[in-house]
């Protein structure tokens, strides 16, 4: 593993360094981003984020580069990415004017990723326009039942078991605006479908695996199983203080965004759903060493489908991400580990910037960080439904004790190059087997919020 690390972090580097002219980045939109909300309008430039000797970025910046990561619960991931920065006459740096981001990229365990965004901050005067399509294709993806704990994970079952075929195409694009000083409106159009299917392994042989019981005992219904549309209007306000985006000394950013999907707007299975997020960040010695910590709390109204509750979701630049457990939520937790009708998270951080240097000429910063990660479902899935005579069976998978907080650790390095750009390597470890039975390491870019 640790040879694995060294040379993801080592080939990263050197790519970014034969292409220096092109890692100028503010929001990395092809999922390794994980900062998807940013000031609507530059922010002011501090002294503290711009060393007095950094290179200032001005005009368009182009360039190809290849992707390579790594993630516990996907693999390696390779493939390409093109980005497209404009950064004007230099006075906005490190934030650029507008972006554009495509990339082609697939997993080792069977993921693909396809991306085209757009993010733009002056075409409409005091509106950010941020616009995505893109495909997801998972051919094993994961599935350990609802209600965290709730769901028993039996770790001596095949891999196979705990697999799902999903499909997703997307569309959205977003609005945002300021209110007042550090107050924004946000507003949006989202659609998605989903197409599911069950997973195929000949290590299986004749078992069913969860995600076909759950069909078979009614938890999940019939009309659901197969995926559907939704079609979702969003919209929330955002307060946001940070000094700077990609990597923040100080501030606080909060967001209350709804989700509203009905059924007139093309939803196969309408729903409400509600995300608060609230961040902060203190600076304990300038900006080298910081403190921040995120809170995060998704519920839906009523009912909802099946196949849009594993969804961390944003309304801005970025889309949609898989939740709760794995890189972007709850790090050293198996992917979708967590599933419920209502769940919270924390993230918990230690941030130190220990050296600045410059190479071929760009600016170079190292940093390393510890952390402690942690979810719950406060409210579940309805599981009351399975009939009678699946009852013996639906007891093997099923713990009755219900959940109980989901707890992990680790620590991180990250390289920042020209303030923006960050590559970072993590590994995170779960406090209980349930959740995973080894430390999951993860090599991708910025910081997880």
């Amino acid at each position: 593993m640790i040879k694995k690390l060294f040379l993801l972090l080592a080939t990263s580097f050197v790519t970014i360094c034969a292409n220096a002219q092109v890692i100028d980045t503010t929001n990395y939109f092809g999922g390794k981003k994980p900062d998807p909300e940013v000031n609507v309008t530059a922010p002011p430039q501090d002294d503290e984020n711009i060393a007095k000797d950094d290179i200032i970025k001005k005009g368009l910046s182009f360039g190809p580069l290849p992707i390579v990561a790594y993630d516990q619960d996907r693999g390696f991931e390779y493939g390409a990415l093109l980005n497209i920065y404009n950064f004007g006459d230099g006075s906005w740096y490190p934030t650029p004017q507008s972006t554009w981001y495509f990339e082609i990229s697939r997993y080792t365990k069977g993921s693909q990723l396809y991306v085209v965004s757009y993010d733009n901050r002056v075409l409409i005067p005091g509106v950010r326009i941020s616009a995505a399509i893109n495909v997801v294709k998972e051919k094993a993806l994961d599935f350990y039942g609802f209600n965290g704990y709730e769901s028993y994970y039996d770790v001596e079952m095949p891999t196979a078991f705990y697999r799902l075929e999903r499909l997703v195409p997307t569309f959205k694009i977003d609005f945002m605006g300021k209110i007042k000083e550090n107050l924004y409106w946000k507003v949006g159009y989202h659609f998605s479908w989903f197409d599911i299917n069950n997973f195929e392994s000949e290590t299986l042989n004749e078992t069913p695996t969860l995600f076909e019981l759950y069909k078979s005992w009614g938890i999940i219904p019939e009309e659901d199983a197969d995926g559907g549309f939704s079609s979702a209007i969003r919209f929330g306000i955002m307060y946001d203080s940070r000094d700077f985006e990609a990597a923040p000394s100080r501030g606080i950013w909060a967001e209350i965004h709804a989700v509203f999907a009905p059924e007139f707007l093309g939803t196969s299975h309408g729903y409400t759903k509600l995300n608060f997020t609230f961040r902060h960040y203190v600076p304990i010695v300038n900006s080298k060493l910081v403190f921040a910590y995120r809170l995060n709390y998704q519920g839906f109204v009523g009912s909802a489908p099946f196949y849009v509750i594993p969804y961390s979701t944003i309304v801005g630049p970025g889309y949609d991400r898989d939740g709760f457990g794995g890189y972007h939520t709850v790090r050293g937790i198996m992917r979708d580990r967590i599933q419920g009708m209502g769940v919270g998270f924390y993230n918990a951080e230690l941030r130190w910037r220990f050296l600045n240097f410059h190479v071929a000429k760009q600016n170079v910063t190292l940093a390393l960080s510890g952390f402690t990660d942690g979810a719950k479902v406060f409210k579940g899935v309805d599981m009351s439904t399975v009939p009678t005579s699946y009852i013996a069976e639906y007891n093997k998978y099923i713990n009755s004790n219900g959940d109980k907080f989901h707890l992990t650790a680790g620590g991180g390095f990250r390289i920042i190059i020209n303030q923006n750009f960050i590559i970072a390597a993590e590994y995170g470890k779960a406090f209980n087997s349930q959740d995973h039975s080894k430390g999951a390491l993860y090599i991708n870019t910025g910081f997880l919020f």
